[in-house]
């Protein structure tokens, strides 16, 4: 791909922002040097890779690349049977921490999708995980190695720590008892050995070997003579202790030396899965969606929006090239979305066929190009001393070129910066060579003739972007078919031009040319009230849909409650029949018993036969007579506490005591009976109900009796205020507002008890702890009254 078109579309601009997203140094670098690829099954592989990278993030969050160095280097030295440095080890271990973690993340369940694109790059990541333990296990920081890194080191620390030790006894024995002689008294070093700071003029009464002295020459760091040989034996024991520690990385790096080639792998599959993800992440940063790609030359971007402008400003287009016709002129006024129309079908195909997704609707299609031309802004040069024209030829001559079947180009204003009459003619003549070559080509221009061109031509179609004449402002929508208006009449006569030179101007024009602006102009008003009608119908079909499928949700709700309180009613009236059958064959029985003395069992026992086959034919018959449901369906919205209902496989009327819960079920009480119903077994009756939170639950003893208590209080406060109120007065009033506001259902009341000395917010907090039916409580927050009011909500 030519670098000029790159430039021109600003293709750079995307890849600094992709290369933001990539974590490490090496993954920075492939998204720097990524260019677009005219190989279609390269192109199809690298969208499938973005597209599953975005997939997983949505499915399990973004995965960290950081921690990927550049490690070629030191695995060349490692082949060569060099040692590794600290700093080295380190990288080594972070890539292969960073090979673990990406490795856990790569999994997946067997219940999930099939295979993707990148599960086999996750599959062969090797973290060594025994290697890198190794390295973490020896090398704590690049400035320390570990006392067990190997037995020699640890020795020789621990003599060091030994012979150190002996210094610092000697030294303090000498530092109290020579204080006069010292500037302070302190240890220092100087050159890696310990000495003391003494006084000029104690020179020569103090023993030992001066390693430096200060500033101003009145103190002397001198080493004491008592320590000199110590100093020398800690001096060895630091070079034995870098001995072994070039040891311990030289045993390292034999360790490391066989897996050579797998951290290479590592390094490369981490790398490019870097940059994978940090395709994923751009495309989720401009909401883009995976294209379809063709070797047809056919693009059609769906609701496209320029990724470097304002997405709360950017305007969607809709471009539609190479199926129809393979040549589309764009026209309008000036800003109105000429140019951006152009760079957006440009970018659009640079970036797809880098692998990256495109901030347009899912489903939209582009081509595989093997160039694509532009020829886009002032490309005027004074140096060369070229005019805007001369420039702009110059690079139409390059593209005419090299421009075949398989490229794309994209004028604006074309033939623009000389005569109008010859840069018309010139630009007719550039697209129609183009258009024999069968390039797919999108220009922008202002010239009628290229506007009747497209009209009078097969295979070439106009497009305009369109413009508001009554606000003066562009809409800057794409309308594809339509020639465009320069609407420099309008918009003149809009901002306060006379009429009569408008009038004058327009008689200047050419018939042919008035007619041509006329018949524009009927278009677009043609065009207007066409969308607009087509706007109306869709809502109209969409109303109708809509108010279809609601009707037959509620014909299948509504069958699926006959049926179910058909079912329910017989089940109901066969268990009531089942009753009465057992409770009549044991009065009977007994009667037997009793008349056996008397001789006349055997008639009894035919009577009960009879009465038997009666009961049996009713239950055979009882699905007819228990058909009948409620007049009228219950909305549980609309029941309320205490409303009178008749509970209809009972036939006995009673009053709501309970609201229903997700599955419809409630409390009736009937009389001194108190029964779980289904409100679809309810009809309302027409007897004023009790209302409100009236009515109080039932509360079972232990011998399951249960009786009704009838709140006193019709309409609770979210809010009880007890500020002024001793203890033990707010208590009674605290216990009944609870009361109510539990018995009316509400989910949560707040308690004002104000801040004072706290007193009472304590007693209130401690009567709360006491009653089972507050779930919680907590003070109030910000905005909720702080510590002067206590939040309680109930269970």
């Amino acid at each position: 791909m030519n670098q000029k078109v790159l430039k021109t579309l600003e293709y750079h601009k995307i890849i600094e922002k992709l290369t933001e997203y990539a974590a490490s140094e090496p993954g920075k670098r492939l998204c720097r040097e990524l260019e677009p690829s005219s190989d279609f099954e390269e192109i199809v592989q690298a969208q499938a890779e973005t597209a599953d990278a975005v997939a997983r993030v949505r499915q399990k969050g973004s995965v960290s690349f950081a921690g990927i160095s550049d490690i070629g280097g030191s695995l060349k030295r490692l082949e060569i049977g060099s040692s590794l440095s600290i700093h080295e080890f380190l990288a080594v271990s972070s890539l292969l921490t960073c090979a673990a973690r990406a490795k856990n993340y790569g999994r997946r369940q067997e219940s999930e999708l099939p295979d993707d694109s990148l599960d086999e790059m996750f599959r062969s990541l090797e973290p060594l995980t025994n290697v890198n333990n190794e390295i973490t296990r020896c090398i704590i920081s690049e400035e320390e190695v570990a006392d067990d890194a190997s037995p020699g080191l640890r020795h020789v620390r621990r003599q060091m720590k030994i012979t150190g030790d002996r210094v610092h006894t000697q030294l303090n024995a000498i530092l109290n008892s020579s204080r006069t002689l010292l500037q302070d008294p302190v240890i220092t070093m100087r050159d890696g050995r310990y000495c003391l700071p003494v006084k000029a003029e104690y020179k020569s009464s103090f023993q030992g070997m001066v390693h430096d002295q200060s500033a101003t020459g009145s103190t002397l760091f001198i080493e004491p003579m008592a320590i000199i040989k110590l100093n020398n034996e800690l001096r060895e024991l630091e070079i034995r202790e870098q001995k072994e520690i070039e040891m311990v990385l030289a045993a390292l790096s034999m360790e490391l030396v066989p897996y050579v080639e797998t951290i290479l792998i590592n390094l490369k599959l981490l790398t490019k899965l870097d940059f994978i993800f940090a395709r994923a992440a751009l495309a989720r940063h401009y909401n883009c969606s995976m294209p379809k790609f063709n070797k047809n030359g056919y693009i059609h971007i769906k609701d496209g929006r320029h990724p470097l402008l304002d997405p709360k400003k950017v305007v969607p287009i809709n471009v539609y090239l190479g199926k129809d016709f393979d040549l589309l002129i764009v026209t309008g006024p000036n800003t109105g979305g000429k140019t951006v129309s152009l760079k957006t079908v440009g970018l659009f195909t640079l970036m797809g066929q880098s692998g990256l997704q495109i901030p347009a609707f899912d489903g939209s299609e582009l081509a595989v190009f093997d160039e694509v031309f532009a020829d886009i802004g002032d490309e005027q040069s004074i140096e060369q001393s070229l005019s805007t024209f001369s420039a702009h030829m110059t690079n139409i001559v390059r593209i005419l070129e090299k421009a075949d079947s398989h490229s794309l180009c994209l004028f604006d204003e074309l033939g623009a910066g000389t005569d109008p009459t010859e840069g018309a003619a010139l630009a007719i003549a550039v697209l129609s060579f183009l258009h024999n070559m069968k390039c797919r080509t999108m220009a922008t221009t202002h010239y009628s003739e290229l506007k009747f061109y497209a009209l009078t031509t097969p295979g070439v179609e106009n497009a305009c972007c369109e413009f508001d004449v009554e606000t003066l402002r562009p809409t800057y929508r794409l309308l594809i078919g339509i020639p465009g208006k320069s609407n420099a009449f309008a918009i003149s006569q809009k901002l306060g031009l006379p009429d009569f030179i408008i009038q004058d101007a327009k008689s200047r024009l050419e018939e042919g040319d008035e007619a041509f602006e006329d018949l524009l102009a009927s278009l677009e008003e043609s065009r207007v009230t066409i969308e607009k009608e087509r706007e109306e119908i869709a809502s109209y079909k969409s109303e109708i849909s809509r108010l279809k499928s609601r009707l037959e949700q509620k014909e299948e709700r509504f069958d699926e409650r006959k049926d179910k309180l058909i079912r329910n009613a017989n089940e109901e009236a066969q268990r009531i029949l089942r009753e009465a059958k057992e409770t009549a064959d044991q009065t009977i029985r007994q009667i037997n018993k009793l008349a056996q003395s008397s001789g006349v069992g055997k008639e009894l026992e035919a009577e009960r036969t009879k009465l038997r086959e009666k009961l049996d034919k009713v239950d055979k018959n009882l699905s007819l007579k228990n058909e009948k449901g409620p007049k009228k369906t219950i909305s549980p919205k609309k029941l309320k506490i205490g409303d009178g209902v008749k509970v209809l496989t009972m036939n006995l009327n009673g009053t709501v005591s309970s609201l229903p819960n997700s599955k419809g079920d409630l409390y009736v009480q009937m009389g001194i009976l108190r029964s779980l119903v289904n409100i679809k077994d309810l009809e309302l009756l027409n007897e004023p109900a009790i209302s409100g939170p009236g009515m109080d639950l039932m509360k079972k003893n232990n011998t399951g009796s249960g009786k009704i208590k009838m709140s006193k209080s019709f309409s609770v406060s979210p809010e009880v205020n007890l500020i002024g109120m001793t203890v033990d007065e707010a208590i009674p009033v605290l216990d009944k507002y609870l009361d109510d506001a539990y018995l009316a259902h509400l989910p949560k009341v707040r308690v004002v008890h104000g801040r004072g000395t706290g007193a009472l917010k304590a007693g209130v907090h401690k009567h709360l702890k006491k009653l089972k039916y507050v779930k919680e409580f907590r003070l109030g927050d910000f905005g909720e009254g702080d510590t002067g009011v206590t939040i309680v909500t109930f269970k």
